[in-house]
């Protein structure tokens, strides 16, 4: 059996197992191949689960172990290597590769939604996803802002967007990595003043489950133009595949 997988936690919300398996089914290899949901609470684990099933040829890796995955991978590819975070190990023999493919699947949905426009971007969120949209702006030259819980050089705190109006208001994208919200905590959203989101702004979700998430309802109630991490998904996912493929 031709073995493949998601790890991270928790896992109930992902539509990866779906996605794979629909593939499978569609390209005529569902017999040989199957596509299961790995929880892993702790990082640690991992190398037990790659023991116990030999057959496991590529994973997927989802919060909240994008970064401290990079601890086990025998060789980075350049795309995680300019991220700093891995979603994507195959396995070659007894050595693990890891890649990228958020930043190509952020990329390349930014690109649909926006083309040639580079609206000034908020990212909420510092971790494994974040730095993958932090890469895909830089290469498409569009001017950030990240803010986060933690203090860092150069990055924003929640409190300062609540503090400051009209510098909520100045970000034309707000861009939310983090898992606030997620699927089943669908009543939760992000730190910032929500009452601050307007027409003439664009928010993008990385969640995917639910569909809407608060932070979407409330900024498509406030007259600002919305999307979900669906498609990124569905990028993120395909390129996965390339990978393991090929």
């Amino acid at each position: 059996m031709n073995r493949f997988g998601l790890i991270g936690f928790p896992l109930g919300h992902s539509y990866s197992k779906k996605y794979f398996t629909d593939l499978f089914d569609e390209i005529g290899v569902q017999a040989t191949h199957v596509y299961e949901l790995f929880e892993i609470r702790d990082i640690k684990d991992f190398p037990a689960l790659l023991d116990k099933y030999p057959d496991l040829k590529g994973v997927n890796v989802t919060v909240p172990h994008k970064i401290k995955v990079c601890n086990f991978i025998d060789q980075l590819d350049e795309s995680a290597l300019k991220v700093g975070a891995v979603n994507v190990i195959k396995r070659c023999g007894e050595e693990l590769i890891g890649y990228n493919s958020d930043l190509y699947g952020f990329k390349q949905s930014l690109v649909n939604w926006f083309g040639n426009e580079r609206p000034y971007t908020l990212i909420l969120g510092s971790g494994g996803a974040s730095k993958a949209v932090q890469v895909a702006l830089d290469e498409l030259s569009i001017q950030y802002k990240i803010v986060s819980r933690q203090k860092n050089k150069g990055t924003l705190m929640y409190d300062q967007l609540h503090d400051g109006k009209e510098l909520f208001t100045s970000f034309k994208l707000i861009v939310n990595t983090t898992p606030v919200g997620m699927s089943p905590n669908v009543h939760d959203a992000p730190p910032i003043p929500l009452a601050g989101l307007h027409q003439g702004q664009y928010v993008y979700d990385l969640i995917y489950n639910p569909e809407k998430t608060l932070l979407l309802s409330e900024a498509e109630k406030r007259g600002a133009k919305i999307l979900n991490g669906l498609e990124m998904l569905k990028l993120q996912a395909g390129k996965s595949w390339d990978i393991w493929s090929n």
